[in-house]
């Protein structure tokens, strides 16, 4: 147990700062409470499990041996979120570009474009692997562990939407919040490609 300490902080320290995942969890929550969030919660978790779990099989070496996939991650990773910013800003004012949550199967996939997953993901395979243990059950123990330590976390952010939506009752003010969390995807996005 102490030996996966470690792994546990960092589970818990990547999963509780701000990321794509969390500010959109954030902004869901405000604008559609956690009910309608939960598919996008679970999401993350289907999507970032086999993404810890095939890194810690080998996926993340390729990374290390071709750092141009590693950019080239940052840059379409950087272009998703610009996209997200421009609907997410766009129902800030007016137009009614965030009608719905993100989806289960759209968060799944977004953990393909992920940089900061891809970074959580490369880090568990290539520092908190158990020595001397098989690989596979290794990989799906370390995985397990990241995605039961994210998950609260994550859902912590949801919450944290849901706590500030009565603030958001005024239109004005849901618009306001909606172009910050809207602007902060932009700021992530460009601080990716720096």
């Amino acid at each position: 147990m102490t030996e996966l300490l470690p792994l546990m902080t960092y589970s818990f320290v990547m999963s509780s700062t701000p990321g794509p995942n969390n500010l959109m969890l954030t902004a869901s929550g405000a604008n559609f409470g956690y009910r309608r969030t939960i598919p996008h919660i679970l999401g993350i978790a289907a999507g970032h499990g086999p993404q810890i779990f095939v890194c810690c099989l080998g996926l993340g070496t390729l990374f290390v041996a071709f750092p141009v996939l590693h950019q080239i991650l940052h840059w379409v990773g950087a272009a998703y979120l610009l996209y997200l910013a421009w609907r997410l800003a766009g129902s800030a004012i007016g137009r009614s570009e965030l009608s719905r949550p993100m989806t289960f199967w759209q968060a799944l996939v977004f953990q393909a474009v992920n940089p900061k997953s891809w970074v959580k993901a490369i880090t568990v395979a290539t520092v908190f692997m158990p020595p001397g243990m098989p690989v596979l059950p290794a990989a799906a123990l370390v995985s397990a562990i990241a995605i039961a330590i994210g998950m609260p976390c994550v859902s912590m952010w949801a919450l944290f939407g849901v706590a500030i939506r009565r603030l958001l009752t005024d239109p004005r003010r849901q618009r306001v919040f909606n172009a910050i969390m809207g602007a902060s995807l932009v700021v992530l996005a460009v601080l990716l490609v720096a």
